[in-house]
């Protein structure tokens, strides 16, 4: 196990390598991820401690590592997982209806007090003048067997000779006013019965269940898709706000310059004491805006550990800049180039289609509750009426005045008895109060908004693709405006300071070209962050994100 391990930790970043993205993950995250893998997540990947355990430690993070990490780790997309496997599992207990059923059953019943069934009837005369037939029989024989020595008896005169015999055999007869009751019942059953003919479930099992696990499939890779736009968009802001704050520190940094050069000049006598004491305030102004800047920057990286489902207490540290790179590689795109690609490609457009199609079949699976059904079926039972009393009394063939005593055992066959029986059954509702005739409207109506969302989403995707093309190009063009602006405004900051220095400027001009330079900077960087996400947005618009899920996928085996 241990081998396997460190095999994997060496492969997985060959593995990246391979598909040109490089893998920078600390060695025991790494092993994490493989202990996930061999463990069987991401079922217990839900369950189970996040990937990450935090540690005063810091971690380096890429994009490309943000994605990978999300994918594995995002709440969101591991709650979608979970639904395809609900899916999986439902579509696997519908197809169970096709399959034998079989059912155990077993009982048992003590009756304390069990009725006559003879009570009230002409039977109980019949079986209380039972005693009778043995007298009549025993004096019969005496009259026609001269072997028998012995002459006819009265019947009180025989049933005293019967209880004398029973008393010299010590035998004690209970005599019970319901001799048909049986204090224990016992009943074990099997039954397997096998539908035949429905036309419900085989329509739902050949039809629905295939195109209800596309549908939830497809559900899936859009919110990948919108996952891989949300972790670019928190990376590029977080990356955008760490930016953000140098430039604060640096401004901050510029000031103590010019103040530390403004009182030189002071202590010279050169320049008033004043403009020593409104770079003072500046200063003073920049430090809080830097704090204030450093807040945004931890909250910007806490929303990107939540979003990646690292702890919040977890310290990263972002790896890259703000680079705008092939800007020029949506322009020979047209815009019905592009909506022709979303159509083709969106995943959720695909679901709506799906959903239309499950929902056909669920209008046939609906209007088969016209039609029969026909199961076969088996039933095996085995029965036992076992009496708490199983002791009872035999008498002489020869002698019916002589008694003995024999008890059975609880499994006695003269308890217990087995019934076997096979047959068919047919159900027809023919008649169920319109109820199907209302399902099935329902389903019409049902399949007419989806019908309606299908195309208000294709009005939908059309906007979004225009739009994102409007703002890939205004983004595009505000960084070429903001590239130069940022070198004039660097350029006119080195004369000023230069100017100052040799003392034919004032700090008030340096201030200007200082504030010129800080707003350029942070100028370029939002037009280069505005980029970054409207390309993002652009490539989710059309359903084809660069880094596809599949750049970084770990696959799981359920």
């Amino acid at each position: 196990m241990h081998l396997m391990i460190l095999h994997m930790c060496n492969l997985i970043p060959m593995v990246y390598k391979s598909t040109g993205h490089s893998l920078r993950l600390p060695r025991p995250h790494i092993i994490a991820i493989v202990l996930a893998l061999i463990l069987g997540l991401p079922a217990k990947a839900q369950q189970s401690a996040q990937l990450f355990q935090a540690s005063n430690e810091a971690i380096s993070l890429t994009l490309d590592e943000a994605l990978q990490i999300a994918y594995i780790n995002n709440y969101t997309l591991r709650d979608a997982r979970l639904g395809v496997a609900e899916v999986q599992a439902q579509i696997k207990e519908t197809r169970g209806q096709l399959y034998p059923q079989v059912d155990i059953s077993s009982s048992y019943t003590r009756n304390i007090e069990a009725p006559n069934p003879f009570s009230g009837s002409s039977a109980n005369n019949l079986f209380s003048g039972l005693g009778f037939l043995e007298w009549l029989a025993f004096n019969e024989q005496a009259r026609t067997d001269n072997n028998m020595n012995t002459d006819p008896l009265s019947f009180i005169e025989f049933a005293q000779r019967q209880q004398q015999g029973l008393d010299e055999a010590g035998i004690v007869v209970e005599v019970s006013d319901n001799p048909f009751a049986v204090p224990n019942q016992f009943q074990s059953g099997l039954t397997v019965s096998q539908k035949l003919l429905d036309f419900s479930a085989f329509i739902a099992v050949k039809g629905a269940s295939r195109y209800a696990e596309t549908a939830q499939a497809k559900s899936l890779e859009r919110q990948e898709q919108i996952l891989i736009d949300n972790v670019k968009a928190a990376f590029y802001g977080a990356l955008l706000s760490v930016e953000q704050h140098t430039v604060s520190q640096q401004s901050v940094g510029r000031t103590e310059k010019t103040l530390s050069e403004l009182g030189r000049q002071v202590s010279q006598g050169v320049t008033p004491k004043f403009q020593r004491l409104t770079t003072e305030v500046e200063l003073a102004n920049l430090q809080t805006a830097a704090l204030q800047s450093e807040n945004m920057m931890q909250t910007s990286l806490d929303q990107l550990k939540q979003l990646l489902g690292i702890p919040i207490d977890q310290a990263i540290r972002l790896v890259g800049n703000l680079e705008a790179e092939d800007r020029g590689s949506f322009q020979t795109i047209s815009t019905s180039d592009a909506v022709s690609l979303a159509l083709q490609h969106r995943p959720d457009l695909e679901q709506l289609r799906t959903t239309m199609e499950l929902q056909r079949i669920n209008s046939r699976v609906t209007r088969t509750g016209y039609l029969p059904t026909l199961s076969a079926f088996a039933n095996y039972s085995y029965i036992g009426n076992v009496p708490s009393n199983r002791t009872f009394v035999l008498s002489d063939p020869t002698n019916p005045f002589s008694f003995s005593q024999q008890t059975n055992g609880f499994f006695s066959d003269n308890y217990w008895d087995q019934a076997f029986s096979v047959g068919l059954q047919l159900n027809w509702r023919l008649f169920d109060g319109f109820q199907t005739r209302q399902r099935a409207q329902q389903q019409k109506i049902q399949a007419e908004r989806t019908n309606i969302q299908y195309e208000q989403q294709l009005q939908n995707i059309r906007q979004e693709v225009t739009a994102a093309m409007r703002n890939l190009e205004v983004a595009r063009l505000q960084i070429a405006s903001q590239e130069r602006n940022v070198d004039r405004a660097q350029l006119s900051y080195s004369f000023a300071q230069k100017r100052l220095s040799e003392g034919v400027s004032s700090p008030l001009e340096e201030r200007n070209a200082s504030e010129q330079l800080d707003q350029s900077t942070l100028n370029y960087l939002q037009a280069v962050h505005d980029f970054l996400r409207a390309q993002s947005a652009f490539e989710t618009a059309i359903g084809m994100p660069l880094a596809t899920p599949e750049d970084f996928r770990l696959t799981f085996n359920n």
